[in-house]
């Protein structure tokens, strides 16, 4: 496993290279999921670690919190990859109750609960980007249509990272034209 600052570093570069990528702007919504196990050589829900967590949190938020962009955490399968968000960024959600551990909800959820403000769990939200660390499947929390991105990093430590963008759903026939702006 790399050095923590290393993964705090990766984790910074990874979210800078989506902000670009994807072209995100002040208001819009970022879904991660994470696992540590991952980040550290082992099989996901194996092996998590707190103090990894921290740091690839405190990379994200570093870059996500700087640009306005809203950051979801989501929750591992234990509990049904609900998510962890800011109350004050999404008034109209529904809060379900539970709060995340490391063996229950994840450590990187656990680290967002904690240095979130005022964190609430919810069931669904509606992302336009996602950063996949470990293979967590954040699909069912990006909007409909997702695309794949492809950053420079490949991995946060061990962990492969997969990336995603949303664009609007193109309606229409042959003779649609389309915004070049929304691809």
């Amino acid at each position: 496993m790399d050095d923590l600052k290393e993964i705090q570093k990766q984790a910074h570069q990874a979210a800078e290279a989506l902000c670009e990528a994807a072209r995100l702007r002040e208001g819009q919504v970022v879904v991660i999921g994470c696992s540590t196990s991952e980040v550290c050589g082992s099989r996901i829900g194996s092996d998590s670690r707190p103090q990894v967590a921290d740091a690839i949190f405190a990379g994200l938020y570093e870059v996500f919190h700087a640009k306005k962009i809203r950051m979801a955490a989501q929750c591992c399968e234990h509990l049904n990859r609900a998510l962890i968000v800011e109350r004050e960024e999404f008034p109209y959600a529904e809060q379900v109750n539970v709060i995340p551990q490391p063996k229950a909800g994840g450590s990187f959820a656990t680290a967002a609960y904690r240095e979130f403000s005022n964190p609430i769990a919810v069931e669904e939200i509606h992302a336009d980007a996602g950063l996949d660390i470990g293979g967590t499947l954040i699909g069912m929390h990006l909007k409909k249509v997702a695309v794949p991105v492809r950053l420079p990093l490949k991995h946060i430590g061990e962990a492969i990272l997969l990336a995603a963008r949303t664009r609007a759903k193109f309606v229409g026939g042959s003779r649609a034209i389309y915004d070049e702006a929304l691809l």
